[in-house]
């Protein structure tokens, strides 16, 4: 690696850990309202569907709506044993069953 590419990847590094660091030491001392600490518990669903919901319903730029489509089948497949065990482990794994399962079929 050349001088520049570590110095680059330090650099970055250093202000990530700045920026967290200052926020995380100065989040204990403010104090914040039950109803911004209540809506906080939902940023994390909201930033994971944000992801995953382009991944299952795009494909190369356009929506595929479709029982084609292995990803929206394994999807569909792990929010409802997602919602019926809330167990996690088995979620992923069925839904990626699922997921494969479907994308073998349409490969025949």
């Amino acid at each position: 690696m050349a001088m520049n590419e570590i110095l680059t990847i330090f650099g970055m590094a250093a202000a990530t850990f700045t920026i967290r660091y200052v926020m995380f030491g100065v989040s204990s001392r403010i104090p914040l309202s039950p109803s911004l600490l209540n809506a906080l518990r939902y940023v994390p669903p909201v930033v994971l569907t944000a992801i995953v919901v382009p991944e299952v319903l795009l494909s190369e730029g356009t929506l595929h709506f479709s029982y084609l489509n292995a990803r929206l089948a394994g999807a569909i497949a792990a929010g409802i044993v997602g919602g019926m065990s809330q167990n996690l482990l088995l979620t992923i794994v069925l839904g990626m069953a699922v997921f494969f399962g479907w994308q073998g079929m349409l490969n025949l």
